[in-house]
């Protein structure tokens, strides 16, 4: 997943004398304009995010899946997160080809991976299939996401594999982060894995070996499940 860090720095200064006031000063246009709400994805991408991470994270007998989950909403919310911005790795060139273990060396941020992702596999796929990506049958949505995973295409020199493999850790990481990050409703998640979450204190589990624990999850703000 991926969020930034604030730090918050304390210190002290003399107090400075203030003059009294005889009469309310004149108020100013100092009203701040309210936080952007709107969401990164248009609904024609957020149809085709929905679709694949569902079939990246389907729904069968072991639980929810995907949707059920609320892992777009996840992803949604991490592109207002620097991190999605390009704000909290280095991004300036050059930007060359080089072996694996370079690490990225792409020029895209994750948001312009998801923008470019979504456009250039929208775009592949009414090529050859003529429909959207979310109109097509489950086998067939597998299909195209297996060409991706592939790197079958390129998408403004974007590899295919490269915008697979963010789709595919985003949509794991919604399903499995706090609930606080906007996945893993209900702590479904945790359940399936029988994840105790952000329990405080193991100590007398300690030495119970061969025993199942028995409690539920508890996520960072207390939320049980």
């Amino acid at each position: 997943m991926g969020t930034g860090a604030a730090a918050l720095a304390f210190g002290t200064r003399p107090a400075l004398a203030t003059p009294p006031q005889t009469s309310a000063p004149t108020p100013t246009n100092t009203a701040q304009p309210p936080a952007s709400t709107a969401p990164f994805f248009t609904p024609a991408e957020h149809a085709f995010l929905q679709a694949a991470c569902e079939r990246i994270f389907p729904q069968d007998e072991s639980g929810p899946g995907a949707i059920a989950l609320g892992v777009p909403q996840f992803i949604e919310q991490q592109m207002a997160t620097p991190w999605a911005q390009g704000q909290t790795w280095y991004m300036q060139g050059p930007h060359i080809s080089g072996p694996a273990n370079l690490g990225y060396q792409l020029p895209y941020t994750p948001q312009q991976i998801y923008r470019l992702g979504i456009a250039g596999t929208q775009h592949w796929v009414q090529t050859q299939h003529n429909a959207a990506f979310e109109a097509l049958p489950p086998a067939v949505q597998d299909a195209v996401l297996s060409a991706l995973e592939q790197n079958a295409t390129t998408f403004e020199n974007l590899p295919s594999a490269m915008f697979f493999e963010q789709l595919r850790s985003d949509t794991l990481e919604g399903a499995f982060a706090d609930p606080l990050h906007g996945g893993n409703r209900h702590l479904a998640g945790w359940k399936m894995m029988n994840f105790p979450g952000a329990r405080a204190d193991y100590m007398e589990w300690v030495d119970r070996y061969a025993t199942p624990y028995p409690y539920g999850p508890v996520s960072i703000t207390g939320q049980t499940g």
